[in-house]
């Protein structure tokens, strides 16, 4: 066993045992409530400059199969949890949660008072952190806390994004086959499974990708994928929806759907300690319907900033009113900020909201 300790920016220590590699990382401390779907929320690229906390007590009970990855592999920093297990019961897992974080060259660390730091991130907000596995000196942990610079600086966008476009074919057969352009912001793979199975061909391109390009496909839809950090430091995606808006239907999720906002006209700004769980209460203002929903990110759209502008607020989150979709009034352009391919409970909103994507195509619903 390794000793270890965090260290956050407003001078809290807290010394545990360490798990997976030794090192030191710095990042975000966030949590998410989701008690299952760990394995899920350590791949999402949206946690890429972030140290991943659960408040649920144990973590890694059913072990670790790569097939639910959603990336290539582990993307936020470090883990903080109350309990790892080492003898996970699973008939599909290959490895426990301590090997994925060996394998990966990321540490975590266990045996800390998560409860207290979740009170203490919701009281006093999203503090930056640092994890150093292989030592207990808090001191330096705090130093190293406080010297990073915040995450709304930083470019996460092009650690996360594919470095060459790629395109994969359906092999769900349709009489009229369907194309989309997905904008690599940092996509988690359900995204795109959402696609494929509906008959889709995707093609997935680099964050950087010109509009040009982008027309050069000549998609059925233009779509958004979810990423981590600031919306505003993916200008280049704001400028492609600013420029194709109106030649062809658009939409995208989380980070797409904030990239999208931006580019109608809309502010973002920072949550105090964001939305990460699976059991988001999110309304539909037209049917009254409320849908529990995953969700990860840290800023949210500024739904006030809509007025005067063709873009009508479609949902919004029960618990704090931040708007959770919209839609534009004349043009084939909508978004919702939480996963609806997440399916970590209830699967309505994927198919209401994919179901929506098929028809702004003109597809097989």
């Amino acid at each position: 066993m390794m000793s270890a300790v965090i260290g956050l920016e407003d001078g809290t220590i807290l010394k545990g045992t360490g798990f997976g590699a030794e090192g030191i990382v710095c990042g975000e401390l966030v949590f998410t409530t989701q008690y299952t779907g760990y394995e899920e929320s350590l791949t999402d690229p949206s946690y890429a400059g972030q140290i991943l906390m659960f408040t649920y007590p144990l973590i890694g009970n059913y072990g670790v199969n790569d097939e639910t990855f959603q990336s290539d592999g582990v993307k936020a920093e470090g883990l903080v949890v109350r309990e790892a297990c080492p003898s996970p019961s699973h008939h599909l897992s290959t490895r426990n949660i301590y090997k994925l974080m060996e394998d990966e060259g990321k540490p975590g660390i266990s045996g800390i008072d998560t409860r207290m730091l979740t009170i203490g991130t919701r009281e006093h907000g999203t503090m930056r952190a640092a994890l150093i596995n292989g030592s207990d000196d808090g001191e330096e942990a705090v130093r190293l806390a406080r010297e990073q610079p915040d995450i709304s600086t930083l470019d996460l966008i092009s650690r996360v994004t594919c470095k060459e476009p790629y395109t994969i074919e359906s092999k769900v057969k349709t009489g009229d086959k369907k194309h989309v352009v997905l904008f690599d912001l940092g996509m988690k793979k359900n995204i795109s499974v959402s696609l494929l199975n509906r008959g889709v061909d995707v093609t997935v391109v680099p964050a950087s990708t010109p509009t040009s390009v982008i027309e050069e496909y000549n998609p059925d839809l233009l779509f958004l994928s979810n990423g981590p950090g600031d919306p505003q430091n993916a200008q280049n995606a704001i400028n492609v929806v600013k420029d194709l808006a109106g030649s062809m239907p658009i939409s995208g999720i989380c980070l797409g759907h904030q990239v999208i906002s931006r580019a109608l006209g809309a502010d973002t700004y920072k949550l105090k300690f964001g939305h990460r769980g699976a059991n988001q209460p999110v309304k539909d203002l037209e049917s009254g319907i409320v849908h529990i929903t995953s969700q990860n990110h840290g800023f949210a759209v500024d739904g006030d900033s809509f007025d005067g502008t063709d873009v009508n607020v479609t949902q919004i989150n029960t618990n704090d009113n931040t708007v959770e979709g919209i839609e534009h009034n004349d043009l084939d352009i909508f978004s919702v900020q939480y996963h609806p391919e997440a399916n970590a409970g209830p699967r309505d909103t994927e198919k209401i909201f994919f179901g929506k994507v098929m028809k702004a195509m003109g597809g097989r619903v």
